[in-house]
């Protein structure tokens, strides 16, 4: 845990929130380079994430996060150089490093112990494929260690810095600038202006490591600039006075030297100049009189004399004409025939400013929405009480009103929405491991990971996906011998998707297995007592018994399943989210789990409706349309169960106040007003109500913690006139539903 005095802490904290961005973005990478999509720029954005890692690492002193990120970064720079050839075992290598840098940035930012043995393998590893010396690859920890910078502000001595000139080395004339020998053997020659920003040091960066590590690829002279230095009176600590020139002699060309400042670009202002105009003067004799020969030697005044004479034209082409007439007004910008052009550059794309926000904060206004949604129903509700005209102002107010909270609440719940990508990457790393115990080839493919979902949801989606993941590796794909014998590939893949639908969120993990052995799955239902041997199932009805607590397929218990622990588990984390799980699966085919989850936890639109004296509210989402009963419609099947005719088909009919308990069935449905209900498989439900009151939106109220799981009730709201409605899970009443619609004969006797 973190010191909350600690003045460090707010930007530590900021450090690690900037990891979880950087490893997303290695992900990325290198899912890319798996897909085989990957260029040399994708090589560069996994290196960037993992040199960045490292540089904010060692201005926090996480020695162990350094090391392994320089064993990974000098890993991925021999891939970069071409120094490595990525293969199929290099990059399941790399995603290994990947996972084992992610579990270190964690452990160092919860004060968690770390696997050293799984450290330790994955970097013997690395150095391995590189062939490299470990104890030279080796980064000192002193060099990355945070140390606070002291500063002697006794100005007495500034008169020193007045003659810098003199520790420059002389300028070389032009006579040298056309020796073969020293273009060929001299080293290029930049000057670097730096000027940090108040910025910079607040992040933790400190100039000292930056100059270190130039001073690896190069000789640096440096100077500092102390003119902006204020009088100490006047000194404030957190800003930035100083400004550093330096001087750099190597072998290095200029983007070497930028990547030195990749960390600091966008929090320093930097100019890099390269020193040497070896490319400009030796270009000059190709456009000069023929009388001056290409290998003779030629001094600077005679350059510029032979700039300045005349030159005859009449034989000339009108591009050579062209070529020196501008030659003559500026030799600078004189075109060669021969030159090389340098490549077009497009400009960068400029990043969409975020900010970072606590979550409380975040929540906090959720709740401030909602009570002005409350307030905003009561006050609409006041206004129809009293009887006013629809075209007065007043309801025009109201409406806008309206209207208005609702763009307020959609913009608040956009806050709080975050892709699934995160968690999808997560899955990612669940199939490598899986796979690797079963000993199985598996492919993980996402789709739809820019789906936005609430926060909340996906936080508590992590482990119901983990358990599906696993049983779809262990489970539901083949083994590599049985896929090929089965004409399949010898990698099983699993899709994971997901996208909006019908103002919900379909989330789907699909497999290329052997798809749901039915017949297995009720011989081991009938054996642990949990069906009758003699009971008939539908296949939908055997497969929902994967969902039963205590229920398991595997022959043996191992690391991933066979205790009977998971898939009940699943469906209970799901409802508890308000969604719901379905199963479709095809022998030899594959298995399809699809989980269908509210957007937002916090609001919904609703239908309310009277039933036995009670308003309860409806999720619009889920009512496909209302209908009136005609007596041609109702059909008797059984004795207590009806059936309603909708135009070429038939549903069940079910009233809703005797699934809840508050009444007994009603003796006639005739003219009594439906809900028609839609699930997720296609399949409907008529639900019958005694009104329909409004259709509105409601703020959603959990009941989980204070009653834990009520069937059929999925939360509660308060409405604009005070009152408490339930709002209900309609899918979850059908499926347990009686389907009463008639008194039975002993039951009417009796009354």
């Amino acid at each position: 845990m973190s010191d909350p005095n600690d003045p460090m802490a707010e930007i530590r904290v900021a450090f690690f929130q900037e990891c979880e961005e950087l490893l997303e973005a290695l992900q990325d990478g290198l899912t890319s380079m798996e897909d085989g999509s990957g260029d040399s720029e994708t090589i560069n954005v996994v290196f960037r994430a993992v040199h960045s890692i490292k540089g904010g690492a060692g201005a926090f002193g996480l020695d162990e996060l350094v090391q392994f990120a320089h064993r990974f970064e000098t890993t991925m720079d021999a891939v970069r150089a071409g120094e490595l050839t990525v293969d199929t075992e290099a990059l399941k290598l790399f995603f290994r490093a990947a996972d084992i840098l992610s579990d270190i940035v964690r452990a160092s930012r919860d004060a968690l112990e770390t696997d050293q043995s799984a450290i330790s393998a994955v970097c013997d590893e690395l150095i391995a494929l590189t062939g490299a010396d470990a104890e030279e690859d080796e980064i000192d920890p002193a060099e990355f260690q945070a140390t606070g910078l002291t500063l002697d502000l006794d100005l007495a001595d500034l008169d020193a810095l007045e003659d810098i000139t003199e520790d420059l080395p002389p300028l070389t004339s032009a006579d040298s600038l056309f020796g073969e020998d020293t273009i060929a053997t001299e080293p290029s020659k930049y000057t670097i202006r730096f000027k940090p920003t108040s910025e910079l040091y607040a992040t933790g960066n400190e100039p000292l490591y930056l100059f270190k590590t130039l001073r690896e690829i190069g000789v640096v002279k440096i100077d500092i600039n102390t003119q902006c230095l204020p009088e100490l009176s006047k000194l404030e600590p957190e800003n930035s006075y100083l400004e550093w020139q330096l001087k750099i002699e190597t072998e290095e060309n200029e983007n070497q030297i930028r990547e030195v400042f990749d960390f600091v670009s966008d929090i320093c202002d930097l100019e890099i100049k390269s020193n040497g105009m070896d490319a400009e003067v030796t270009s000059l004799p190709h456009i000069l009189p023929n009388e001056v020969a290409t290998d003779q030697v030629v001094s600077s005044s005679e350059v510029s004399n032979a700039i300045a004479t005349p030159v005859q034209t009449d034989n000339l082409t009108p591009s050579e004409d062209q070529t020196v007439e501008n030659a003559s007004d500026n030799a600078a910008e004189i075109p060669l025939e021969d030159a090389p052009k340098p490549a077009q550059i497009p400009p960068a794309t400029k990043p969409r400013a975020t900010v970072r926000v606590d979550l409380e904060r975040v929540d906090r206004l959720v709740n401030l929405v909602g009570e002005l949604v409350i307030n905003q129903a009561m006050l609409s509700q006041s206004v129809a009480q009293i009887g006013l005209p629809s075209n007065t102002p007043v309801f025009t107010g109201l409406d806008e009103l309206q209207q208005l909270t609702r763009d307020i609440q959609d913009s608040v719940m956009m806050i709080r929405a975050q892709p699934v990508k995160s968690l999808f990457q997560r899955m990612a790393r669940i199939v490598r491991e899986a796979s690797a115990d079963v000993g199985k080839t598996v492919r993980l493919k996402t789709d739809g990971d820019a789906t936005e979902v609430d926060k909340t949801v996906i936080e508590r989606l992590a482990d119901p996906l983990t358990h599906m993941i696993r049983n779809a590796v262990d489970h539901g794909l083949e083994d590599s011998n049985t896929r090929l014998t089965n004409g399949k590939p010898e990698t099983g893949e699993i899709t994971l998707s997901a996208r909006h639908r019908s103002g919900r969120v379909l989330i789907e993990i699909s497999d290329d297995g052997a798809g749901i052995d039915r017949k297995k799955v009720l011989e081991k239902a009938q054996e642990k007592e949990l069906v009758t041997k003699d009971g008939q199932l539908t296949d939908s009805e055997i497969d929902n018994l994967l969902f039963l607590p205590g229920f398991s397929t595997a022959d043996k218990i191992s690391n991933l399943s066979g205790r009977g622990v998971g898939m009940d588990v699943v469906r209970s984390s799901i409802q508890a989210l308000g969604g719901r799980v379905s199963i479709n699966s095809t022998p030899g085919k594959g298995t399809t789990f699809s989980i269908s989850l509210p957007l937002t936890l916090a609001v919904l639109d609703g239908m309310v409706t009277q039933v036995a004296g009670q308003t309860l509210v409806i999720p619009l989402n889920t009512i496909e349309e209302t209908l009136t009963i005609g007596k041609s419609d109702l059909n008797t099947l059984g004795p207590q169960t009806s059936v309603l005719k909708v135009r070429n088909g038939f549903v069940p009919l079910l009233d809703l106040g005797t699934e809840l308990g508050y009444r007994k069935p009603k003796p006639d449905y005739v003219d009594s007003i439906v809900l028609l209900i839609a699930h997720e498989d296609g399949s409907r439900a008529a639900l019958v109500v005694d009104e329909i009151n409004d259709q509105r939106q409601v703020v959603i109220k959990g009941l989980q913690e204070s009653y834990g799981r009520v069937p059929g009730i999925a939360a509660a709201t308060i409405l604009g006139d005070g009152q408490i409605a339930l709002i209900l899970d309609p899918v979850d009443i059908v499926a347990g539903a009686s389907g009463r619609t008639k008194l039975s004969t002993e039951t009417a006797l009796a009354g």
